[in-house]
């Protein structure tokens, strides 16, 4: 009888067991999913009123001085056409938790967008809404293209995705290293996790900036080809 016992409360457990494991897959694959397609939605909202009241020259702002954006300030609109016609995340400062649960992040500390250095940005591969699933899909000539309410930044990928380890840091550094660029120039890194559900290793894109135009000309051809 006792012997019946036991078994049948470890029969319970792992039944328990088994349904909290199943209900925290549909946590990570589902519902952290929903909130970061809300969020992200929601900081580009915000971000378009914000673009709506303040006045636009017409012409890209000049090349400014390296001061820092505001932590978890919201900084662009992303658009990468290989992900899809409907793809679009907002580019955040920062790449802690609590940004990339809302959106792509931008590394502290490089360049600021169109600036000549390095305009790093990191998301999830996997959960918080898988911005940057098919990350292994990018390819040279892709185009990535960002806007900051004043002009359209269009880059063009030409390295990438090349495998690396998270200590790597030179992968952001203003020239990275391995990237191919031999000098100082106006470039873009994306970084995400590798393998798919890990985070062992880091998959790196490298682009250059191609195009640059005032928003009042509309957008670019690379959203619309």
């Amino acid at each position: 009888m006792t012997v019946r016992r036991v078994v049948r409360s470890l029969s319970e457990l792992c039944i328990t067991a088994g349904a909290l494991l199943v209900l925290f897959v549909v946590y990570l694959l589902h519902w952290t999913g929903v909130r970061a397609e809300q969020a992200g939605s929601a900081r580009i909202d915000t971000l378009r009123k914000e673009w709506a009241s303040t006045p636009t020259t017409g012409t890209p702002a000049p090349a400014r001085t390296q001061t820092p954006y505001a932590p978890g300030r919201g900084i662009a609109v992303m658009y990468v056409p290989r992900f899809g016609r409907d793809w679009e995340w907002p580019v955040l400062e920062g790449t802690g938790p609590g940004v990339l649960e809302q959106g792509l992040g931008h590394y502290p500390r490089t360049a600021r967008l169109g600036d000549t250095g390095n305009f790093a940005v990191a998301g999830h591969r996997r959960t918080h809404g898988d911005p940057f699933k098919d990350f292994p899909r990018l390819r040279p000539g892709d185009a990535v293209v960002l806007t900051d309410g004043t002009a359209w930044y269009t880059y063009r990928i030409d390295r990438g995705p090349h495998r690396t380890v998270p200590t790597d840091t030179a992968v952001v550094d203003p020239v990275p290293r391995k990237s191919g660029f031999t000098g100082p120039g106006r470039y873009l890194t994306l970084t995400t996790c590798d393998p798919e559900w890990g985070s062992s290793h880091r998959l790196i894109a490298w682009a250059h900036l191609d195009a640059t135009r005032p928003v009042t000309d509309g957008r670019p051809q690379a959203l619309d080809s």
